[in-house]
């Protein structure tokens, strides 16, 4: 008797018309049966925002062997909870949950804010094995060799030796061909933040409102192992986050002051 396929959930951040989540859907099907559930509209800079008090309507778009397509009005997290609440039987999880292909990078202090990885860390929650793809660049047609070049390889060991319990993969590739990538590298987050993050313009009635913009600003030497600096460097980065994030150090040492 053949094993039954594995059941892959996919969303983004981006969109369902976002060319990304299109590839990554044609790379997935080679693992398994693909269910995407993607946002109706743009959803970038969400993280783990949930769509509270909010209508949200899922709409099957396309049905056809191995492949299922809806689109969602809220979030990507709020995309995972409504495919594992209502697109496989009650009791039955999906096997993977992965997110992107992201238009922009995830790296340091944008993987805080990425929707991608808020998809990532949903399922991660449910104890699904989870992971990001991002290719770094805002172009809306990117070329996406990269991705397609070290996708089975980056499968197949993720799939061989997946992350722990309460850990999921954040993937950069760099915005070249895929024959200037260097190889694979694990990474941990960069530090940096974005500074001067703000244009400020007039409307038509002379009031003044805000673009969010500003540039990033990098905080730590060239060749750290931060993921910015490896996908600088012409590496496929990989950071393995993990959803618990106390600093359990730091619990022990401030507990001498506080638990008194």
């Amino acid at each position: 008797m053949s094993p039954t396929p594995r059941e892959i959930l996919i969303t983004n951040d981006d969109g369902i018309e976002a060319d990304g989540i299109h590839v990554l859907a044609s790379i997935m099907r080679r693992y398994g049966n693909v269910t995407v559930v993607a946002p109706l509209h743009h959803q970038s800079g969400k993280s783990a925002a949930l769509s509270l008090d909010t209508r949200l309507y899922l709409r099957q778009i396309k049905d056809e062997p191995g492949l299922r397509e809806y689109t969602f009005n809220g979030t990507p997290v709020d995309c995972v909870k409504i495919g594992i609440n209502e697109c496989w039987p009650e009791g039955r999880l999906p096997d993977l949950v992965v997110s992107g292909i992201n238009h922009g990078s995830n790296c340091s202090v944008a993987s805080l804010y990425s929707g991608t990885l808020g998809a990532c860390i949903e399922g991660t929650v449910y104890d699904i094995p989870s992971i990001g793809f991002s290719i770094c660049t805002h172009d809306p047609h990117p070329d996406f060799s990269p991705v397609t070049a070290f996708a089975d390889t980056i499968m197949e060991k993720f799939l061989a030796c997946p992350p722990e319990k309460g850990v999921y993969l954040n993937i950069n590739f760099p915005s070249i061909p895929a024959s200037e990538i260097r190889g694979i590298r694990m990474a941990r987050r960069g530090y940096g933040r974005w500074v001067k993050e703000f244009d400020t313009c007039k409307d038509e009635n002379g009031q003044t409102y805000y673009i969010m913009a500003g540039h990033f600003e990098n905080h730590e030497k060239e060749g750290s192992i931060g993921d910015h600096w490896i996908v600088k460097d012409g590496y496929i980065s990989i950071v393995p986050h993990r959803i618990d994030n106390t600093d359990y150090s730091e619990v022990e040492r401030l507990r001498k002051v506080w638990e008194q």
